[in-house]
């Protein structure tokens, strides 16, 4: 099992100048939206408008690039979306307390229809798996136990990482575990609104990270979830890079 979570591992990370940079010009820029008067005003709106557009551009990464969702397969990876990214509001609250239960949770939700009923919110048994983004070098299932309960402690233990940091690490394991045998993409990005969220650095929420993910291109989007597997200093600060860049452009991209 990787270190990646190890807080030796976590504190050489916080010390790179460029790490630290990514995360706070990030932080910085999501700041600013949250204080935009016009945002505040209308925050109701500006909220629902992110979960669309946030849940449109998860499911574009994924290949469903339709307008509504329908029957089809990949209209049904959009109405999956939409309804995983309007539920992340109610499980912000047990996230912080149980979120291997929010993990599961999602993968119900949103592989219903696509796994048989006795999987949903199990991981994945075999090496069978959907990876619309061909990032390959799918990791054994043997390690999928000790990686999750990794990550659980990381989210009920490191209560003083920085959020951004956080949200970085839950979504860049996720995608490079991909624990389900459907979903685990869309599950990912869902997670990182439940961290901005329940850190208190986007709890409305209003950024559209995965809008940025999108943008960044997908062939950015695989190197820097490869990165992050290699499990090395080098490689894992070069995928918070870029997921710190994309959630600069989700902030960018709020409009009221």
């Amino acid at each position: 099992m990787s270190q990646t979570f190890h807080p030796a591992f976590l504190e050489q990370l916080l010390k790179r100048n460029d790490v630290s940079t990514a995360l706070s010009a990030a932080r910085d820029d999501i700041d600013a939206v949250l204080w935009r008067r016009d945002i505040r005003t209308a925050a109701n709106e500006v909220a629902s408008a992110s979960i669309e557009r946030g849940a449109r551009a998860s499911a574009m990464i994924d290949g469903a690039d339709l307008v509504v969702p329908d029957q089809s397969p990949m209209g049904q990876v959009l109405g999956s979306a939409l309804l995983l990214t309007s539920t992340v509001p109610s499980q912000i609250d047990t996230w912080g307390k149980a979120p291997l239960q929010v993990i599961a949770h999602l993968h119900a939700l949103t592989a219903t229809g696509f796994e048989d009923s006795a999987t949903l919110g199990r991981p994945r048994s075999g090496t069978e798996t959907d990876d619309p983004l061909k990032i390959g070098s799918l990791p054994e299932v043997a390690t999928l136990a000790p990686s999750l309960m990794a990550l659980s402690s990381l989210v009920t233990r490191q209560t003083d990482l920085p959020g951004l940091l956080l949200a970085a690490l839950v979504h860049n394991e996720i995608l490079w575990l991909r624990p389900f045998t459907w979903g685990s993409g869309l599950i990912g990005r869902a997670l990182v609104r439940v961290v901005l969220a329940e850190r208190g650095i986007d709890p409305s929420p209003f950024t559209i990270p995965e809008h940025g993910f999108a943008e960044s291109g997908r062939p950015a989007y695989v190197q820097a979830i490869r990165n992050y597997g290699l499990g090395t200093t080098d490689g894992v600060a070069q995928s918070v890079i870029w997921f710190s860049a994309s959630c600069a452009i989700g902030a960018a991209a709020v409009s009221v």
